[in-house]
């Protein structure tokens, strides 16, 4: 079952037991999908609506940064519940041991050295951490182990 097909579930259950916050947040996503395929004149894939979700994902947390600095806790706490629903449809994140023991084996693999290799060593892993692993936490243990 594709990603897509999982997401169109999910509506329908939700749509059913009439939980309206959850069917507008999944509408939202759906919208974004759609509104990508429309532009792009393709139909997306796995990987493509996986990094729909992950950049919904991520507005979503800059907008609960800028509630909170504003004080509107009550606007943060909504935005905090759409991550919820909208993370139901990642793939199971990767556990630190297995993160940790990835990128040594890949900066090994690149013969990455140095800062100047950081590029490749993360290009690499970009697809294998897609939606299991935040890449500003991966390029932090990258930095790390590379200074």
């Amino acid at each position: 079952m594709t990603l897509k097909n999982q997401i169109t579930d999910v509506l329908k259950t939700s749509m059913r037991a009439k939980e309206m916050a959850v069917v507008t947040v999944i509408r939202g996503l759906q919208a974004a999908i759609k509104q990508i395929e429309v532009d792009e004149r393709k139909e997306l894939d796995d990987a493509q609506v996986l990094a729909v979700i992950e950049k919904q994902i991520k507005q979503r947390k800059e907008s609960i940064k800028a509630f909170e600095g504003a004080g509107r806790d009550d606007l943060a706490s909504k935005e905090q519940a759409e991550i919820e629903v909208i993370s139901q449809f990642l793939p199971e994140a990767m556990t630190e041991e297995a993160l940790d023991s990835l990128i040594e084996q890949t900066i090994s693999a690149q013969g990455a050295t140095s800062m100047k290799d950081m590029g490749k060593v993360m290009n690499s892993l970009r697809p294998i951490i897609a939606g299991r692993a935040d890449p500003a936490q991966v390029s932090s243990k990258i930095k790390a182990k590379l200074s």
